[in-house]
């Protein structure tokens, strides 16, 4: 379990996420209440790489990378319970009720909102909330397992037939 915490910065973010540039979605943890609560920050800039391709001449962010990083946000929550995090991974088994409120263009800051509805050593159900000048801009419902971390081979390392890690199914309560 870790100490408690209240802030982290980039470099905390990262030794608990394996996520890295361009799929780092998180920049600053700034409220954290253990087994409960997360907030954080996404500065979105127009160096996104997806911008160059969402939408030419009206950029938007896509919404399932906004979805990720409430996720991201929730896997830093989760993660804080497991013992030994630095052998496990967070993945989705679940998205429900994703609603997309407005466009979330550069120049934005996100404040996400991660709360825990429920939560197992091995599963996680939370909800997601993330914000735009104090106005909501996407709420989901997510499911997440926590999953042995194993290194598995890239297409050029080995067969194209590798399965996902395994994840149990969850189920609401």
């Amino acid at each position: 379990m870790t100490p408690e915490i209240k802030t982290l910065d980039i470099g905390q973010i990262m030794e608990f996420l394996p996520h890295r540039y361009p799929f780092l979605l998180i920049d600053r943890v700034v409220g954290f209440e253990r087994s409960k609560r997360i907030i954080a920050l996404k500065n979105v800039t127009i160096n996104e790489p997806f911008f160059n391709g969402h939408f030419p001449g009206y950029p938007i962010m896509p919404g399932v990378l906004v979805v990720e990083a409430m996720a991201q946000a929730g896997c830093i929550l989760l993660l804080s319970e497991v013992a030994d995090r630095e052998q496990k991974l967070v993945v989705f088994t679940g998205i429900e009720k994703a609603k997309f409120r407005r466009p979330i263009t550069p120049g934005d800051q996100l404040r996400i909102e991660v709360d825990v509805l429920s939560f197992r050593p091995r599963a996680g159900r939370m909800e997601g909330k993330a914000y735009v000048d104090g106005k909501l801009a996407c709420e989901a419902t997510l499911t997440c397992a926590v999953v042995p971390r194993q290194r598995r081979a890239g297409p050029a390392e080995g067969s194209s037939s590798e399965a996902e890690p395994a994840a149990e199914a969850v189920t609401a309560e």
